[in-house]
């Protein structure tokens, strides 16, 4: 059982930051049970959603926004335009511009990209990317040297990125990733840990990753918390999700 406290509710502080809630979702193109996934999302009451695998084909944008008015969000931007990565936010969000980007294709390998967004909750300005890196670990590396590229493209404050990695910690793309940004989940682990699988968790290869000067409140699998069943989990998808709450400094 999790014995960690709730994690803080989304909210705007007198001085202009925001403490937000991040969740990051490999949704598998929506082949499992929609319904149980919807659920999962509303219960973690996120402020933005970085999907990885949205649906890109046959009706895609439609069969995101439906996801999105289930879950209390608005599609943001990604999906097939980004291949894959996408992001959902919640009415709270005020947002300044989105953009989405192909990344270099590699002969044999699939087609990847980054959803972005810049975006505010009161006076707080934030950078946003949902990633979803390659299997080949040259393409990965390459493309986490890229992700970081983007980040400082955006030429905000602030940002945080998350996505799966396809690697775990100990791997070198992470830890390139976690040498120019906070891994959040090592900086304030909550929940669990291990994102693969949801009936044998027993790798970390999603994660949420935010600049300096963000504080990571908490991160982690939201195993436990309230709303989120166990049940829910193992018939959304075929990952586990990532949560996190940040306090972003007002800009």
């Amino acid at each position: 059982m999790v014995t960690n406290p709730p994690l803080p509710t989304p909210r705007t502080d007198a001085d202009g930051s925001a403490v937000i809630r991040v969740l990051s979702y490999n949704i598998r193109s929506m082949r499992d049970d929609t319904t149980a996934l919807a659920r999962v999302i509303t219960a973690c009451d996120p402020d933005l959603v970085l999907i990885q695998e949205a649906p890109r084909f046959f009706r895609w944008r439609k069969k995101l926004s439906r996801l999105a008015a289930a879950s209390g969000q608005v599609l943001l931007s990604g999906g097939a335009t980004a291949a894959g990565p996408a992001l959902l936010c919640s009415l709270r969000a005020s947002v300044e511009r989105t953009e989405d980007v192909l990344l270099p294709l590699t002969p044999g390998q699939h087609r990847r990209g980054f959803a972005t967004a810049v975006v505010r909750f009161g006076g707080a300005r934030l950078g946003v990317l949902s990633c979803h890196l390659s299997l080949q670990k040259d393409e990965r590396y390459e493309q986490s040297g890229l992700l970081l590229d983007r980040l400082a493209a955006l030429d905000v404050p602030h940002a945080v990125a998350g996505g799966d990695l396809n690697e775990r910690p100990t791997g070198r793309s992470f830890r390139r990733l976690a040498t120019g940004l906070e891994d959040c989940w090592t900086t304030a682990p909550w929940g669990t840990e291990y994102t693969s699988t949801p009936t044998d968790p027993h790798q970390r290869i999603d994660a949420i990753l935010a600049t300096p000067g963000i504080e990571v409140l908490g991160c982690g699998v939201p195993t436990g918390h309230p709303g989120v069943l166990a049940s829910d989990l193992r018939a959304a998808t075929d990952h586990l999700p990532v949560l996190a709450a940040l306090r972003v400094p007002a800009s």
